[in-house]
C-alpha cells in the first residue's frame, strides 16, 4: 500500500484536475448557449432557401445559367473537413477525421481526393496522409457570415473553373449538448430535388429564374457553408461540456476512492503505532 504522503499528493493532484475540468465545463456551457441560439435562429432560413433554390436549379437543369448545378464526370473531389482548433471535446474531432478518411479511401476510391481544413485539428491530422490545399483555422477567431462567405466564394471558383468536379462538406450537426450527428453534405454541384417535388413547388419568380440563379444561388451556398460551420461550432462546445462533465465525475470518484484508501492507510498506521506502544509498555513491565 502506498505511504500516506504519496496518497495525499495524489488526492491533491486529482482535486486540482477536477477544479480545472469543472471550470472548463462551465465555460463551455456559457459559450454553448450563445452558439446554440445562433444556429437555431438561422436553420429555418437556411433550410427554406436551400429547398427553394434546389427546386429552381432542377427546373433550370441544362440551362447555361445553372453553372453551379452542372454534373460532370467525377475525377477530382475536394472534401471540406470542419473540426475545432482545440481538443478536450471527446470524439468530436476524431469522428470527422474518420468520416473524411472514409470518403477518400472508400467512397471516392480511385479518384483524386484533396482536403480543405477548417479547424486546426483537421489540418494537423489529415496533412499526414492526404493533400490539404488550405487551412482556415483562423475563421473561429471572428466567426461572421462575411468571413465564411469569402471561403464559400473560393470553393465556388474552384468548382466553376474545373479544379474540382465535386465538393463535399463533413461536419458535426448540433442536436443537443450530448449528441452530435456526423453530416456529409454535397456542396457543389447543387443537388436538385426530384421531379415530383419540383412539380409540387408553386413559386412565382420575379425577376426571371435565370437572374435568381445568378444572384441567389451563390448566397444560398454561402449560407449553407456558414450554417455548417455554425453547427460545428455549437457541437464543439456541447461535446466539450459533456466531456468535461464526465471528466469531473471521474475525478470526483477517483478522489473519493483515494480518500478511502488514505483513511485505511492512516488507520493501519495508527494501529501499528498503538501496538508498538503497547508492546513497549509490556516489555518495560516485564
Amino acid at each position: 500500500m502506498a505511504n500516506l504522503k504519496e496518497i495525499r499528493n495524489r488526492i491533491a493532484s486529482v482535486s486540482s484536475t477536477m477544479q480545472i475540468t469543472s471550470a472548463m465545463k462551465m465555460v463551455s456551457a456559457a459559450k454553448l448557449k450563445k452558439a446554440q441560439d445562433a444556429i437555431t435562429a438561422m436553420r429555418p432560413y437556411s433550410d427554406k432557401l436551400t429547398e427553394l433554390l434546389q427546386s429552381l436549379s432542377a427546373s433550370l437543369e441544362g440551362d447555361a445559367g445553372s453553372v453551379y448545378a452542372e454534373n460532370r464526370e467525377v475525377n477530382k473531389v475536394l472534401v471540406v473537413a470542419i473540426t475545432s482548433n482545440r481538443g478536450l471535446c471527446g470524439a468530436f474531432n476524431t469522428n470527422i477525421i474518420k468520416q473524411s478518411t472514409l470518403l477518400a479511401n472508400q467512397t471516392y476510391a480511385g479518384k483524386q481526393v484533396e482536403f480543405m481544413a477548417i479547424g486546426k485539428k483537421a489540418n494537423d491530422i489529415l496533412k499526414k496522409k492526404f493533400t490539404v490545399i488550405e487551412n482556415h483555422s483562423e475563421i473561429y477567431d471572428d466567426l461572421t457570415f462575411d468571413n465564411v462567405a469569402a471561403i464559400a466564394e473560393e470553393l465556388m471558383a474552384l468548382f466553376t473553373n474545373g479544379s474540382y468536379d465535386k465538393i463535399e462538406i463533413v461536419y458535426n450537426k448540433f442536436k443537443n449538448a450530448a449528441t452530435q450527428i456526423i453530416m456529409t453534405e454535397q456542396f457543389l454541384p447543387i443537388v436538385p430535388v426530384s421531379g415530383a417535388e419540383v412539380s409540387n413547388a408553386d413559386y412565382i419568380y420575379e425577376p426571371s429564374k435565370f437572374e435568381i440563379v445568378e444572384q441567389l444561388i451563390p448566397k444560398s451556398l454561402k449560407t449553407q457553408l456558414y450554417k455548417s460551420i455554425r453547427d460545428s461550432f455549437a457541437s464543439e462546445h456541447g461535446a466539450r461540456m459533456t466531456a468535461m462533465h464526465k471528466a469531473t465525475d471521474n475525478a470526483t470518484e477517483m478522489r473519493d476512492q483515494l480518500k478511502l484508501t488514505y483513511n485505511k492507510a492512516r488507520q493501519a498506521a495508527i494501529t501499528n503505532e498503538i501496538l508498538e506502544i503497547v508492546g513497549g509498555a509490556e516489555a518495560l513491565a516485564n
